[in-house]
This record gives C-alpha cells, sequence and structure tokens, in this order.
C-alpha cells in the first residue's frame, strides 16, 4: 500500500501526550540513553559524527517525502517488491536513530506508521510466491531476508518503543513481531537451528526483538535454538546437503561455537563472515547493554573481537575481502556492515588506535555509542597504522581443521587456502591459491557464479554453474586428478575432512612459507603443497615458489591449472590452436572450458609470460617428457552466458603414480601506455631444478639470467624451527636451522 505525503504536523499534535509518559528504559540495545546524550552533546564538534548523521537524515527526509509503500511481496532479489521492502527496514532504523539524537517527533511517526501498515500487511501474507528456498520467507523469497528485516527494524522498534503507547505496543508485537519471530524459527527450524551465516540472522533477529519486547522465552530460543525434539530432527536443506542432527547444539551460542575457529578464522571464508559479521556483533551489543552479565565480548575467549581483526587481515592492499569458497570479488571493509564491526571492536575491544585508522579510511560510523568513541578518537588524532602481514588461520571450533594464510612481501600477496569444507558455501579446492600484487588480483579464485541482487541473472540467485563450474575442483589452482573433483564433489564426503598444516614461517626475511597436506581428497593419493615468497636482498623483486608432491598407489593423470588473468606475451614451446572450440570433458567442471590450444613438452622448463594491469608475469614450471600443456577458457556450455571468459593454462601429467610439480611466479617488469615503454618486459629466471629429492629434504634451484644459482631447502620430517640442518649440495654444504632456507649457491 502507498501512503501519501504524511501530515506530519497533524500527527506530532496527535502523539505529544506520549511525552509524558512514565521513565524511559529505552533505547537499549544499540543505542542507550547515556550514548544518545553524549552524541548529542557532541553534534557540531565532531566532523565524522556530523557527516554521518548529515547523510542519514537527507536519505531519510527523501523517503518521508514520498511516503509509504508496502509491497505485496512477488519478486526475487533485485526486484521491485524485494528492495522495497530491504529500503524499508534501513529507513525505519535509520530514522529511529534520528529521533533518539535530534529528538525529531516527527522520525518516530514515520516508524510507527510504516510498522502499522506491516502489522496490517502482515498476517495476509502466504508464504512467499517464488519456491528457490528451501525456507521461503512472507515478505521476502527467503527466510534469511525476512531475518534481515527483523533485526533493523527491532533496532526501530527500540529507538520509538517509549514513544508508543501501551496500546500500539501491544498492536504491534501480537499483530507483527511475535508472529513474525515465531515464522522465522519454529515454523522454519530447518532454517533457524542450523549453523550457519543464515541461521546466525534468524537466532538474531529473534533475539533482538525478544530484547526490545523483554520476552524471555524468545530470548532463550534465539540463545539455544529450539529444542522441540519434533522440530528439529533430520532436516535438510537444498544448499548443499546439510542435515540438522536431533539433539544438536543450535541458536546464536552454536553458532559462535562451530564456525569460528579460536584465532576468529570463520569457516564460511571473509565474503560470508563479513556478512554473517553484523548479525553476530549488532546482537552482541545489544547483549552487552541489556545483559551486560553475559559477558558476551568475553564468550568463547573473546572469539568475536578476534573475529574483526582476522577479517581485516583477509583482506587485499585495498581493503577488499580475498574471494575463496562462494565469494564475490569486490566486496571490501568499506561496508556498513564492516563500519559496525570496526567501531564495536574499537568499543568494546580496549580502544585499540589502529583500528581507528581503518575506521578513517572508511569515513563514516554507525550512529551509536561504538560509533562516537570511534569519531572522539579520530578528532584528538590517535589513529596509528594497522598493519597488514603474514598471517595464518586455523580453521574449525578447536582450531585442527586445517586453516589459511596470507602470505605477504613487497605487494605481493599470496591467499594459500588448505581448510575445512567451509559448510554448504564451501569449494572442492584442497591446496589451492590465488595471487594479488598491489590490490590487483594476478592468479584468480573464481568465487561464485551468481549476479548478487541482479534479478536478470536468475533473479540474483546463485546460477546452475554454481556447481557444475565454481565449486568444482578445475576451475580452482590446484591438483585434479583423472579431471574427477575433490571428494568426488560431495558435500557430505568433504564436510568430514579437513586439510592439515604442516608448518609456515611468516617470520623470515628471505623464505615466507607455508607447507600443508591433504589426504582424503582423492582416496589412496597423498598431496603435500608447499608454498613461499622467496627473496634474496640483491633480487629487484621476490618469486613465488609453489612444489606440489604427489604420493599415489596407482598411476593417474594429473591436471595443475593456473588461472592468469591477462593477455598471454610468449609460451617457450610451440602451440597448436584448436580450429574448433570443444569442451575439455563431459563432467566435473570439464565441460564449462574450452580447449584453445596445446603442446607437448619436454625434460626441461615450460616458460609462459603475460601482461595484467601492465604488469609483466612469468610462470616458469619443471616439466617431463609425459607431459603436455592445455590453454583453454572459461565458457563451454554456458548458452545463457552465466560465466566470465577467463583464461587458463594447465599442465597435464600422465601416467604417473608419485611425482612433483614445482613452478616460480614472477612479476618483472612493467609498460607504459603513456611513453609506449616496456621495462624488464623478460623474466630474471633462467632454469629452475629439483637438485634433491628425498624422504628427508626437497631442494630447488633457481638459476637467474646474471648466472647466479641460489638453492631453496625444505625439510619434509624435521619441521621444528629449532632444529639445525646439514646436507650437501653440488659440492657445497649448505647448514641452516628451521623448516626451510634460501642460499646463494653462485
Amino acid at each position: 500500500m502507498v501512503l501519501k505525503k504524511l501530515k506530519l504536523a497533524l500527527s506530532v499534535l496527535i502523539w505529544l501526550p506520549v511525552l509524558f509518559l512514565g521513565a524511559q528504559e529505552h533505547p537499549k540495545l544499540i543505542l542507550t540513553k547515556t550514548g544518545v546524550n553524549q552524541i548529542r552533546q557532541q553534534l557540531g564538534k565532531l566532523p565524522m559524527l556530523d557527516k554521518t548523521v548529515q547523510a542519514v537524515k537527507e536519505e531519510v527526509d527523501v523517503a518521508m517525502l514520498n511516503g509509504i509503500d508496502v509491497p505485496v511481496p512477488k519478486d526475487y532479489s533485485g526486484g521491485y517488491t524485494h528492495e522495497t521492502h530491504k529500503k524499508n527496514y534501513r529507513l525505519m532504523q535509520q530514522a529511529g536513530v534520528l529521533y533518539q539524537i535530534l529528538e525529531d517527533e516527527t522520525y518516530a511517526i514515520y516508524v510507527h506508521e510504516m510498522l502499522k501498515a506491516y502489522a496490517e500487511l502482515y498476517p495476509t501474507l502466504p508464504i512467499h510466491p517464488k519456491e528457490r528456498s528451501y525456507a521461503r520467507g512472507k515478505l521476502f523469497w527467503q527466510c534469511l531476508n525476512d531475518s534481515n528485516w527483523l533485526v533493523y527494524t527491532s533496532q526501530a522498534y527500540d529507538c520509538i518503543y517509549d514513544f508508543l503507547n501501551k496500546k500500539d505496543r501491544k498492536y504491534l508485537e501480537n499483530k507483527l513481531f511475535k508472529p513474525f519471530a515465531d515464522f522465522i524459527s519454529i515454523k522454519n527450524p530447518q532454517f533457524f537451528n542450523r549453523i550457519h551465516n543464515h541461521s546466525t540472522w534468524g537466532n538474531v533477529a529473534v533475539g533482538m526483538i525478544a530484547l526490545a519486547m523483554d520476552d524471555d522465552a524468545l530470548l532463550e530460543r534465539a540463545l539455544y535454538g529450539i529444542k522441540d525434539a519434533k522440530l528439529a530432527q533430520g532436516l535438510k536443506d537444498n544448499d548443499g546437503g546439510y542435515i540438522i542432527e536431533p539433539g544438536k547444539a543450535a541458536g546464536f551460542f552454536a553458532n559462535l561455537d562451530e564456525p569460528f575457529s579460536p584465532d576468529g578464522y570463520y569457516t564460511e571464508g571473509p565474503y560470508y563472515q563479513r556478512y554473517a559479521m553484523y548479525p553476530f556483533l549488532i546482537f552482541a551489543q545489544a547483549l552487552q547493554n541489556v545483559k551486560p552479565a553475559v559477558k558476551v565480548f568475553e564468550y568463547n575467549n573473546g572469539v568475536l573481537l578476534k573475529s574483526v581483526y582476522a577479517l581485516l587481515q583477509l583482506s587485499d592492499k585495498d581493503g577488499e575481502f580475498f574471494p575463496i569458497n562462494d565469494g564475490q570479488k569486490g566486496m571490501s571493509y568499506y561496508s556498513n556492515a564492516l563500519v559496525n564491526a570496526v567501531d564495536i571492536g574499537y568499543f568494546y575491544g580496549g580502544k585499540d588506535a589502529s583500528l581507528l585508522s581503518i575506521a578513517k579510511e572508511q569515513n563514516k560510523i554507525v550512529l551509536n555509542d561504538a560509533g562516537l568513541a570511534v569519531a572522539m578518537g579520530i578528532q584528538k588524532g590517535q589513529e596509528k597504522p594497522f598493519v597488514k602481514e603474514s598471517v595464518a588461520f586455523t580453521d574449525g571450533a578447536k582450531g585442527d581443521e586445517g586453516g589459511i594464510a596470507v602470505l605477504r612481501k613487497n605487494g605481493l600477496e599470496l591467499v594459500y587456502k588448505y581448510t575445512a569444507q567451509g559448510l554448504s558455501h564451501g569449494h572442492y579446492d584442497k591446496l589451492s591459491y590465488s595471487l594479488f600484487e598491489d590490490g590487483e588480483e594476478v592468479i584468480q579464485d573464481y568465487g561464485l557464479a551468481r549476479f548478487v541482487n541482479i534479478e536478470q541473472k536468475g533473479g540474483g540467485n546463485y546460477l546452475k554453474e554454481n556447481k557444475t563450474w565454481a565449486k568444482q575442483t578445475i576451475a580452482h589452482n590446484t591438483l585434479v586428478q583423472d579431471q574427477e573433483s575433490h571428494f568426488g564433489g560431495a558435500y557430505e564426503v568433504g564436510s568430514k575432512h579437513h586439510s592439515n598444516l604442516v608448518y609456515t614461517t611468516l617470520d623470515q626475511s628471505e623464505v615466507v612459507a607455508v607447507r600443508a597436506k591433504e589426504e582424503n581428497a582423492y582416496p589412496g593419493t597423498n598431496m603435500v603443497r608447499t608454498m613461499a615468497i622467496v627473496q634474496d636482498s640483491t633480487w629487484q623483486s621476490p618469486v613465488i615458489l609453489d612444489i606440489m608432491e604427489v604420493q599415489s598407489k596407482e598411476a593417474h593423470k594429473y591436471d595443475m591449472p593456473l588461472y592468469y588473468l591477462g593477455q598471454p606475451m610468449t609460451v617457450s614451446v610451440p602451440i597448436t590452436s584448436a580450429e574448433l572450440l570443444k569442451p575439455l570433458g563431459g563432467k566435473n567442471g570439464y565441460q564449462h572450458l574450452y580447449k584453445e590450444a596445446v603442446a607437448s613438452l619436454t625434460n626441461d622448463n615450460l616458460k609462459f609470460s603475460w601482461l595484467q594491469n601492465q604488469r609483466f608475469y612469468t610462470v616458469t614450471a619443471i616439466s617431463t617428457n609425459k607431459d603436455s600443456l592445455v590453454m583453454g577458457r572459461t565458457g563451454a556450455n554456458d548458452p545463457e552466458f552465466n560465466l566470465r571468459r577467463d583464461p587458463v593454462l594447465i599442465q597435464r601429467r600422465n601416467a604417473v603414480a608419485n611425482t612433483v610439480f614445482v613452478s616460480t611466479i614472477e612479476s618483472h617488469g612493467t609498460y607504459s601506455p603513456v611513453s609506449e615503454l616496456a621495462v624488464n618486459a623478460t623474466s630474471t629466471i633462467q632454469k629452475i631444478e629439483v637438485i634433491l629429492q628425498n624422504e628427508d629434504y626437497l631442494v630447488t634451484s633457481i638459476t637467474k639470467t646474471d648466472g647466479s644459482i641460489y638453492a631453496v631447502a625444505f625439510s619434509k620430517q624435521k619441521t621444528d624451527k629449532s632444529t639445525k640442518h646439514n646436507i650437501a649440495i653440488k659440492g657445497k654444504q649448505i647448514t641452516w636451522q628451521g623448516p626451510c632456507t634460501l642460499i646463494n649457491l653462485k
């Protein structure tokens, strides 16, 4: 329904008596009475606060002039009704905050009028007409978005709670809020009782409205899940086979316990951690304000505050999150969810001045006690640099289910993934990696096949190619055996296993390395991958060294794909271009790869160079006479053009059991389209070799074009940092301490 411009002057007169009610207890969730008073006192004194208030006010004022629209739901993400209801809950939350800060009842009236419109509409709504979701909502096509609505609307209700009389509060609670909370919880247990970011939103939605209404029963449900055994039994979604096990812990605390590692890494990856951080932290803030005895920010060794730092470290130079699993490229910590996370992390985490530097980059705050503290800290010039360094985070609730590492050196950022499955958003890509330089993607991880909130593409939802391509192993930079995906592409199998970290050397200057192993992706085959950034003090730039060791009981065909971005420059072997483009295979993602060219390799080095973002890159790989080269491109069997047309280089090794793939990647020059000058356009690496390989050690040599030779030595068995090693290489004794070293042989 659409209400024309509100007659605000008349409405103010009607609502004036409310100001004379008894002692006010609200707002108490995100804003507090003390915080509101402090914000009012600082208006006109803090530029960041004033800028944020003005921006919110301008947005809400325009919306109020346009009237209230509460349409009957019918659309997917990106459609008119979906986006209107999404806009409405944000406007209500913002208007509620403005009412508290500016003491202008116009905003409270606007919120109340919209809530009355929803209270009139909601009881008439059937299940949403779109049938794709495993848990369909009413306002939206899935309960997830309904939960978004209630999380934000709860804040709005809290802000105007004392502005309303008891009769109006009772009407809204009985007609709208309680039925809404029951619908997304007890009527959709397969949504509410999961361990998943979806359920986190559901738990928090019920919890927030419970706190606003002082409803202890609802709060208990939010914190600990549905306890009715008849409801919480063996239910399955269509998102990857997740099963709700009878008696399994559920609710907000269970979603804090299981997906987070002790380091604060969220098992679904940074893209979904970003999405989940808003409900996690907004509810934690509300609990801290309303029920401080819970000590939520201390829960599980302070994992929520740790998660803020983990998420910031899992972003590139420009603040964009590394896209692993079903992650969309371009999402960054400039999103509103991360503005909230940084402000809360600062306010409740000891006021770490390094977070102020991130907040200053974000250039906005949230309008509550936490945001005020940030604005005051920045105004006083208290910020310190937030240092992004080489890091390794554990995965799993106990920190024993693999993990993820980011190796950083001289602008290079190598993301190495050796995690658990990552719940239903996980990909079948054990020991995969991606590479960035100065914030630009060089070796990509495809991420997700989805155009988020673009209705023209599958309603803005996941496309079928997300399962047939993006999740499959061949879509990633890791080993593929016999053209089969890891774990057979089966969620039930993959979710039972994880890779394991062997060691890290993140504090070394010459070799920053991570070694991890995977023993379950293919029965009878073990993979160990060591990834390192190597640099001698005399080198102009560092070199990526990649070693994949494979041991198997039987001979197989192995593919090692490299998803480079850019324009090929040179290939060191003759290639034969395909006259007719055909898919590389019929399943497991191969059906989506065109074979563009092939080449036979020899017992030598393969060298391939390309140009991306005006930078030159070269991969040098050890090859054998059993190897072939395939140059391919995504887009086969894709009639609706849902996939990007991205290139891939595949080194294929046939009919071997035990083998090792060794390669280097080098960033070595630039091209200026202005001066039309190429600088250092050719690689500085002449040759790489494996010069020692046994049960205890693996040593590679890197011969530079200036004639210098370097050995990079790795210990396989004795990986303690205090262990000393001594081996003979080409008549020269190499002595070092720790798992690995770089030695100048010549």
